[in-house]
């Protein structure tokens, strides 16, 4: 289990280090870990077969192209590029002429994308250079001298533009559906990512307010979790065609060494006299919070049929079974609102996926964005939602690969104004095959950081001793002081730091209206002389 300062220290080495420099020399000691391939074959750790020349290197990229006409290579930094001093980008190439067929035009190119953006390409980016066959040659791709071919004619020249994160090669151009095979080498771009991660996340949400290590043994912590076993649909069904039951069992769900494990079984069992040939378990928080950064560190299941995600919906939903349903359920889905921060098919594997569900789209949603990741099921990752009142930006191991952000907003497209609960489950799905057996989600942690303002240990101001009461609160906020008898000023700000509501108030009156609020967090700040305090309240 990695604790909050390990990975703090962890995190903060890499931003000061690895994440400034943008190479691969690929021999281990690159800075690039999100070489991914779109209608190609790649190998990022190819023995040269071609030790010759100006690179006698041992080991490179291989980039095998079978015939795709979009085929390329590409990888996503985690902070946008700052084109307007350095902007040239090289690598050594070698391509055999064994290994291509057809009649093709010998040439690498460079594309830069904005993979923040549903469609990437369609504002990208585009130098093309030619190259010699069976000889290794270095290239360069520089974006202010170079003559560089912009998609969309009215995007601004290269050196203007600070919205690119994406470096997508492709060799023998697109629409060519022959084969190539081309090897790749010492990959540099000439200039550094900006000290600032410009990922369109503008709040420091840095103060833990909930988390869960999972540190115990055996069965989950009831305090934080509840399990939900009855199924929405009819009392026998759940959504997406999945075909398990969830139950509550250690079995399917428990803590050992640090981790939760999400544990899919193929077994009969039978709950509200159906019998279903799949178990697993799904688990709602009994937590809810509007706006913040969620952290989840994750190990996806194995298996065609797996169905894992790591996801939110709205505390107000009417859902079968659902941990706020009694007590909050007004509304139904998608009109709740849901959030999925990450989602992993088995007959997909390694392909992630970040997705929002509301009115204006559901079902077949285009709400969504994601990207192939290294060894999801083997390996660790940090899926990473960060939610404000105007966007939602999604990404794993510090990469975006999606932004939500909808404009105008409205209650169709946007009802994420209010409170959030956390669920994780691994759902079956009727594709699974017959050769599975049982395989687990694992959770390393959980965390939800706001606002540094909204971070106190207590409701008690000791130099005042001032209380306030009750906390969360319906209508009636109380606020009683027993060293104070002078009038005191208060002011109730929203999480992106909107004043909406202000008072003057004498001592002795301590009752204040709250029940306008909408449902969520606030920040209550309040001044009497030399003093400020805020305090964090839930109106609920």
């Amino acid at each position: 289990m990695q604790k909050i300062i390990t990975t703090f220290l962890l995190v903060f080495s890499i931003s000061l280090f690895s994440q400034e420099k943008v190479e691969d020399d690929f021999e281990g000691n690159g800075t690039i870990s999100s070489w991914d391939a779109d209608a190609t074959t790649i190998n990022a750790s190819f023995a040269n077969p071609f030790k010759t020349g100006i690179n006698t290197s041992n080991t490179v990229l291989r980039y095998q192209d079978n015939g795709g006409q979009y085929a390329n290579v590409k990888f996503d930094v985690p902070k946008n590029f700052d084109l307007s001093e350095k902007h040239t980008f090289s690598l050594k190439i070698y391509v055999p002429s064994s290994g291509i067929t057809g009649n093709q035009t010998n040439q690498i190119s460079l594309k830069l994308q904005n993979n923040k953006i549903n469609a990437p390409w369609s504002t990208q980016s585009e130098i093309i250079k030619t190259i010699s066959l069976n000889t290794w040659q270095t290239v360069t791709f520089d974006f202010k001298n170079d003559t560089y071919i912009n998609l969309d004619s009215n995007s601004p020249i290269p050196t203007n533009r600070t919205d690119f994160n994406r470096v997508l090669l492709q060799v023998n151009g697109e629409n060519n559906t022959d084969q190539v095979i081309a090897f790749i080498d010492d990959f540099l771009y000439d200039g550094t990512l900006p000290e600032s991660n410009n990922n369109n996340t503008d709040i420091n949400f840095d103060t833990l307010v909930w988390s869960d290590e999972f540190d115990g043994n055996g069965a989950i912590d009831a305090a934080k979790w509840h399990h939900q076993v009855i199924p929405i649909i009819g009392g026998t069904t759940w959504a997406n065609g999945e075909i398990q039951h969830y139950t509550d069992r250690t079995d399917n769900s428990y803590q050992s060494n640090g981790t939760l494990k999400i544990v899919a079984k193929r077994e009969n069992y039978t709950f509200n006299n159906v019998t279903k040939n799949f178990t697993s378990a799904r688990l709602n928080s009994k937590y809810a919070f509007t706006y913040g950064k969620v952290e989840i560190r994750a190990k996806m299941p194995f298996g065609v049929g797996t169905f894992p995600a790591l996801w939110m919906l709205g505390q107000n939903i009417t859902e079968t079974g659902g941990y706020f349903a009694a007590t909050h359920g007004t509304t139904p889905w998608p009109d709740c609102g849901e959030i999925d921060i990450i989602e992993h098919w088995g007959d997909n594997q390694n392909f992630v996926q970040s997705a929002l569900h509301n009115r204006s789209s559901f079902g077949g949603t285009i709400n969504k964005g994601g990207r192939m990741i290294a060894n999801a099921s083997t390996e660790f990752h940090t899926y990473t939602l960060y939610w404000d009142a105007n966007k939602m930006v999604f990404s794993v191991d510090d990469i975006v690969h999606y932004t939500y952000e909808p404009s105008p907003k409205n209650i169709q497209n946007w009802p994420y104004d209010a409170p959030q609960y956390l669920l994780f489950n691994v759902a079956m799905l009727p594709n699974v095959t017959s050769s599975f057996t049982e395989s687990a989600m694992e959770i390393d942690y959980v965390r939800v950081y706001q606002t540094a303002s909204l971070g106190i240990n207590d409701n008690t101001l000791k130099d005042k001793n001032i209380k306030i009461f009750p906390n969360p609160v319906h209508n009636q906020l109380e606020i009683q002081f027993a060293n104070l008898t002078d009038a005191y000023q208060g002011a109730i700000y929203d999480l992106t730091g909107k004043k909406v509501h202000s008072f003057n108030q004498q001592a002795s009156k301590n009752s204040i209206d709250v029940s306008f609020l909408k449902d969520g967090f606030y920040v209550l700040n309040i001044q009497s002389g030399s003093f400020s305090k805020n305090f964090k309240i839930i109106k609920n």
